[in-house]
């Protein structure tokens, strides 16, 4: 699978793989219309670390360098590896890592516990309305 880093071209994929997944997600809020969602990508690919993985483009992965926070993984098929191989290329030369995950999303709470990230904060109203846990991960 190819990872490779994403550029300003790319913000409007990424907020596609965005947008199918919350249409997908009956729980989950549109908050954002798809061009805000490009555009707030866009603007914070300068201080990210983004990654995208296959060709078509199957999802991607930001992340604070500074910090470890992963402020996004969304991939449009779970279940094939995508946002394990995305995960491993972000815990490259990093000890820890850091995200928010919407409580609900049960899934992605399986997810990141094989992958070793534990749950450590409970944030009863997320910025979107939705419940988040705060989940870790260290070497």
């Amino acid at each position: 699978m190819r990872i490779r880093r994403a550029t300003t071209q790319d913000a409007e994929v990424c907020a596609r793989i965005v947008c199918d997944w919350i249409a997908r997600t009956a729980w989950m809020p549109q908050t954002f219309l798809r061009d805000d969602i490009a555009r707030m990508i866009a603007e914070a690919l300068p201080l990210r670390e983004v990654y995208l993985i296959g060709e078509p483009v199957e999802g991607y992965l930001s992340l604070n360098p500074e910090t470890g926070m992963i402020g996004a993984l969304y991939v449009d098929r779970s279940g094939y590896g995508f946002g394990r191989a995305l995960l491993e290329r972000a815990k490259k030369r990093r000890d820890s890592l850091q995200l928010w995950t919407h409580e609900p999303n049960l899934e992605a709470h399986r997810f990141y516990e094989r992958e070793g990230f534990q749950r450590v904060e409970r944030n009863p109203k997320g910025d979107d309305g939705v419940a988040e846990l705060r989940m870790e991960w260290h070497r």
